[in-house]
């Protein structure tokens, strides 16, 4: 069971993610970073054909963060209480230089195999040296709660079309059903089934915006046993009924649908 925490760091744009409630924007020379994978809306807020939006997007590997941990040399601190797992920061210019040579190995592609290893390695000893690298210290780390809590999270993410029972999520997080529930919401701003109802409907938008399906045959594929009880949760989190929504979002140009801690998308 994994989860994948990622960073996106803007060069030229704006983006907004939305997380149920909570938003976060962030521009040129800031970067968002996400330690669990989270069902968010992000919308490009800030762009133009003469300016047009320009963003990184990297993977991180938990294997590496931990083995960079284990240093003695690599001090992080606690991360802040009832944080959750996403963070806007700005990027120093030593974090920005190692993107860009990143970049650059597009143009020498017989480099990318060993450098792009190392360039990577350094991104993420710059996260970890940041304010925002205290939750990705805890995510990593083996035993933590945030650790345990992101087992779960994982699970949802990976079975999301399965009934879901809080106890059985409980037994692989290795908590009490209270303790993490606590945990949950506080990283995910929701609670495990509503996270679950979040990716069910997200997934079904993603179907119906790029495989043309109808919203009936989608919410069974979801995991929804009842069409009506889809179009009313589908209308409450986007606004409006499944269709007329697919059929705003193609005349008017689709936000992108991520799953954070996965996505790996150049905007």
């Amino acid at each position: 069971m994994t989860y994948q925490p990622s960073v996106t760091v803007m060069a030229q744009g704006r983006k907004r993610v939305d997380l149920g409630s909570t938003s976060f924007t962030y521009g040129p020379s800031q970067f968002l970073l996400t330690a669990v994978d989270l069902p968010v809306i992000s919308r490009i807020v800030e762009a133009s054909e003469e300016t047009p939006c320009l963003a990184l997007s990297l993977k991180i590997e938990i294997p590496v963060v931990r083995e960079l941990l284990s240093r003695e040399e690599i001090h992080v601190t606690d991360p802040p209480a009832e944080s959750p797992a996403i963070s806007a920061g700005m990027a120093n210019v030593e974090f920005l230089d190692a993107c860009c040579r990143l970049l650059r190995l597009l143009e020498s592609p017989q480099d990318a195999p060993f450098l792009g290893a190392l360039i990577q390695r350094e991104i993420i000893y710059r996260l970890l040296r940041s304010n925002e690298g205290a939750r990705l210290r805890s995510i990593a780390t083996l035993g933590e709660q945030s650790n345990r809590t992101a087992k779960a999270i994982a699970w949802i993410t990976a079975n999301y079309a399965k009934p879901l029972r809080v106890e059985y999520l409980a037994e692989i997080a290795g908590m009490g059903v209270s303790t993490l529930h606590h945990h949950f919401r506080v990283l995910t701003s929701v609670s495990p089934l509503q996270y679950q109802k979040h990716v069910r409907l997200q997934a079904a938008r993603a179907r119906m915006l790029t495989d043309d399906l109808d919203a009936a045959t989608v919410a069974f594929e979801v995991g929804y046993e009842s069409a009506s009880q889809f179009n009313r949760e589908y209308s409450r989190l986007f606004g409006q009924p499944p269709m007329r929504d697919i059929k705003g979002l193609r005349s008017a140009g689709a936000p992108q649908l991520e799953s954070v801690g996965t996505s790996q998308s150049a905007a």
